[in-house]
């Protein structure tokens, strides 16, 4: 028997509430009623983040929510027959068969395989009718039980398997996972030889685990038929990329199709053979995460969308697959590897130029920010201990910095004369300006990067550089990594034998993207980019006054105005980009980084004050809550913190954050308060200027919020209803 359910963990024919929060709820409290879970809110919050990446119901009535949580003791299933059923996301209808699945974080390969095995069961439909004519708890669990092997299967639940079994006559090499009824659908089709996992069915079919190698789908012929290869892989790596593994196993065994599938889950996964690969007509990645070591197929068609969609339509990307296969257009793996994520929009055309460009930028942006956010803080740490002197010319005349001259020939056994805490301060200095120069290739690089895979990221570093030795700064950087970006692209897709494939991403790629993209930069963009620059610098260092305050009120209210959505990304993109230009002389780029730190801190803030001080009884128990936890996130700029207000009350929660942003960046601007830290909020006072008035920034603009949120609150009636959020 299975220790993975016990009838006290099913419950039968309930109404658990109108929406899957309260099922859930429900099932995580039977968890933790067992002993099973230390903490019933923590196992909560883990499933309902998980349902928040990718709904978890899948066709035919079914849902598997899941998790991984720190506060799961022993994997565990717990299992609902819902009356009336529940919208779960799936295509075809709500839920009325609920299995949860709760693993610890480090449940070991046994009891993960056959929590897979489980959910790979559930898209058997002898099985699930099973379920729903099971008459009580204990029958239930022998129905799981038998779908897992270990212990009689029923007849329900047991025949398609044997059924699919012995018609079982694939060759394909590997693990298979066909687990559905395909053998039952006769013509000789069937899910391959089953190797170690074949447990049932003559040793061949329907539930040899898919995490053991490529899933097979074949017919008695394969030497006519296209060969396609797939990958699955979902965050949890638990239900749904077995699930999908299956399906599109199914599909292909319809069409008479040789499918070979690599599921990238959490039990255990061996790599398709590459001769399986090198033969394949063209590849499918059903995945919510990046596929682990892509290269393996580049130059290959893909079809790539999300694993729900292996589970919800796999004959329609098996189809697009042998579309593919003979269109010289269509899209195909990039020449590179590794981490690269296949994402839905961009593989099947349906991401605008605009929406890729968005994407590529902030994701430039992103892997940039590291390399400021730890200069950043080291030049503030060394000029904490060492003074700002550090950055001044030295008295030899020759323009070296007082910090270079500090370091020069010296070390902890022979120090400057200035001693021991001036000579680390001048290490930290050194070290954070050696980050810093990394600001614009690491955003040329990685732009090029989210268009092209990792064969853009050399042409991207290398764009980068020459834009600063072109003094082109952070727009010639974006510019340049665009040009690698799609020149890598381009190259990348080029139709090239089989025996130069293997150069694409290496040499190929590199050499040409690098040559075109900072070729062009050198040659043509370059003086032009690097006037407007100057140009752009000269605008910005004269900004006083109104003009100032003008610029903060406008960084303001984008921070406040989608709580870490794109406009509010688009100001902080900004602000990051420009701070590497700041300097002693030239302090601006510090100064439009704290207005939006300021104003980014504003928004959380605000509803914890209107929610845990103005007006508590005006919010609901949920919210004072999530008030308590603003404070925090508000105090570190977390703007993400205001999230849960905005949920639940739009059209009053952003008029009023915008307006304190608003008020926040104004001052900050108006005062003449730095950062040079690109984040951390209050908790890097150190890298501030002007701390005093940082602080009052906040306060006001947080005390604009929260009065203004309440007034509306009082005297504005909401445009429209909107249900509280189930608080995780």
């Amino acid at each position: 028997m299975s220790d993975l359910i016990t009838p006290d963990l099913v419950t039968l024919d309930s109404d658990l509430g109108a929406d899957k929060g309260g099922v859930i709820e429900h099932l995580a409290r039977n968890v933790v009623s067992a002993g099973r879970a230390t903490s019933y809110d923590e196992l909560y919050a883990d499933a309902m983040a998980r349902e928040g990446k990718t709904a978890t119901g899948v066709p035919g009535g079914i849902a598997i929510p899941h998790c991984r949580s720190a506060a799961v003791t022993k994997a565990t299933l717990a299992m609902a027959r819902l009356r009336p059923a529940v919208d779960w996301g799936a295509k075809d209808g709500p839920a009325d068969i609920v299995f949860f699945i709760a693993a610890p974080e480090g449940a070991d390969q046994e009891h993960l395989q056959l929590l897979a095995k489980l959910a790979r069961s559930l898209i058997r439909k002898d099985f699930t009718g099973a379920l729903r004519s099971a008459g009580s708890p204990q029958q239930i669990v022998e129905l799981v039980d038998g779908a897992l092997g270990l212990g009689p299967a029923p007849a329900e639940a047991g025949s398609a398997a044997g059924a699919g079994g012995a018609a079982a006559a694939g060759t394909a090499t590997g693990a298979t996972a066909a687990g559905t009824d395909a053998g039952s659908r006769g013509g000789g089709q069937a899910a391959g030889t089953g190797g170690s996992g074949g447990d049932r069915g003559g040793g061949h079919g329907a539930d040899a685990p898919a995490s053991e190698g490529g899933t097979g789908a074949t017919t008695s012929d394969t030497s006519k038929s296209p060969h396609i290869v797939a990958v699955t892989a979902c965050p949890t790596g638990i239900a749904h990329t077995y699930m999908a593994a299956d399906s599109l196993a199914a599909a292909a065994a319809e069409r008479g199709i040789d499918l070979q599938v690599e599921t990238q889950g959490s039990a255990k996964s061996t790599p398709l053979d590459p001769t399986v690969i090198r033969n394949a007509d063209a590849v499918i990645f059903a995945t919510d995460v990046d596929v682990r070591d892509k290269g393996r197929f580049a130059g290959k068609p893909v079809i790539s969308g999300p694993v729900k969609r292996g589970i919800d339509e796999p004959g329609v990307m098996i189809d697009e697959a042998l579309e593919s296969i003979n269109n010289p257009n269509a899209r195909r793996v990039s020449g590179g590897g590794g981490g690269g994520e296949e994402r839905e929009g961009a593989a099947s055309g349906g991401e605008s130029f605009g929406g890729q460009l968005k994407r590529a930028l902030l994701t430039g942006v992103s892997y940039m920010i590291p390399f400021v956010a730890g200069g950043g803080l080291l030049i503030a740490l060394g000029y904490l201990l060492g003074g700002y002197e550090l950055a001044l010319a030295s008295d030899g005349g020759d323009g070296v910095a007082n910090g270079d001259v500090m370091l020069d020939g010296t070390s902890l056994f022979s120090l400057p004369p200035e001693g021991l805490i001036p000579y680390l301060g001048a290490v930290f200095w050194k070290i954070g300006n050696l980050s810093l120069a990394f600001l614009v290739p690491a955003l040329a690089g990685y732009i090029a990067y989210a268009l092209a895979d990792r064969p853009g990221i050399a042409p991207g570093f290398t764009a980068g550089s020459v834009a600063l030795f072109m003094d082109a700064g952070f727009i010639g950087g974006i510019i340049g990594g665009l040009l690698a970006g799609y020149m890598a692209r381009w190259i990348g897709n080029w139709n090239v034998p089989s025996w130069m494939r293997g150069l694409m991403p290496v040499v190929i790629i590199p050499l040409l993207a690098s040559l075109i993209a900072s070729g062009l930069i050198i040659l043509v963009l370059g003086g032009p980019i690097a006037a407007l620059t100057l140009g752009l610098n000269n605008w910005l260092t004269s900004l006083t006054g109104v003009a100032a305050i003008g610029l903060g009120v406008i960084l303001g209210l984008m921070m406040g105005s989608d709580l870490g959505g794109p406009i509010n990304k688009v100001a902080y993109a900004f602000a990051v980009a420009g701070l590497g230009e700041g300097s002693f002389e030239n302090q601006v780029p510090w100064e439009i980084m704290a207005a939006v730190m300021a104003a980014g801190m504003v928004p959380p803030l605000g509803m914890a004050f209107a929610s845990t001080v103005l007006a508590k009884n005006r919010f609901s128990m949920a919210l004072r809550e999530n008030g308590k936890a603003a404070w925090l996130l508000g105090a570190a700029f977390i703007s993400e913190g205001a999230i849960p207000f905005a949920a639940a009350d739009f059209f009053r929660v952003i008029p009023s954050t915008m307006l304190g942003g608003a008020v926040a960046g104004a001052i900050c601007m108006a005062t003449g308060v730095t950062s040079q830290a690109p984040h951390g909020g209050i908790f890097v006072f150190f890298a501030i200027g002007n701390l005093l008035m940082f602080v009052v920034a906040i306060l006001a603009g947080a005390a604009v919020t929260g009065f203004v949120y309440v007034g509306l609150k009082r005297f504005v009636a909401p445009r429209r209803k909107v249900e509280e959020p189930v608080a995780a």
